[in-house]
């Protein structure tokens, strides 16, 4: 039996980890804004000062996009909707045949994720966590405050602000590539 001549490496369901994230935008002002969750480390306790992406686990038998928006709105308290942009991707078309070439082509209007972040977890690199991630819009809100899961306050921020509030690096990898796809630069 031959061997794959391309390197991988396999995981159980036992061993991964399936979340979406969603960079939420706030396109309702003069400056498009992003919300970033502030994350206390439990109810009660004091705020730890993270400034992070909505993110969290896909349940079974959920779409990734139904995932990311549940997730964002159950963290942030926004409803919202997956905003289309125009990006490359390796996957056919919605109306081209399975017979294309494996390379990326420039598609209008997609809801698809935009990047995917790989993390090992735990020191023996048995176990692995797969973040899709999506770009979401906020629904028109009225006068009424929303509310978000205890130990998350989300803000809205300017790009510039938001860059340099998030805690992660890769967060910020992520954040980039979002407005990039959202201003079409």
């Amino acid at each position: 039996m031959a061997a794959s001549k391309f390197p991988n490496t396999q995981y159980t369901s036992e061993q991964f980890v399936e979340s979406n994230g969603t960079i939420l935008f706030d396109f309702s002002g003069h400056t498009n804004k992003v919300c970033l969750l502030r994350y206390s480390s439990s109810p009660g306790n004091q705020t730890t000062g993270e400034r992070l992406l909505a993110k969290g686990r896909r349940n079974c038998g959920e779409s990734r996009g139904a995932a990311a928006l549940r997730e964002v709105q159950e963290e942030t308290g926004y409803p919202c909707h997956l905003h289309p942009v125009q990006m490359s991707t390796r996957a056919p078309g919605p109306t081209e045949t399975s017979h294309v070439p494996d390379q990326a082509r420039s598609y209008p209007d997609l809801t698809e994720p935009f990047m995917l972040t790989t993390r090992v977890l735990g020191g023996d690199g048995t176990n692995i966590k797969l973040i899709w991630w999506f770009i979401a819009e906020i629904e028109s809100v009225g006068p009424e405050s929303v509310t978000g899961e205890e130990q998350f306050t989300a803000h809205f921020f300017s790009y510039e602000e938001a860059l340099q509030k998030l805690t992660c690096k890769d967060d910020r990898t992520v954040l980039l590539r979002a407005i990039s796809l959202v201003e079409g630069s």
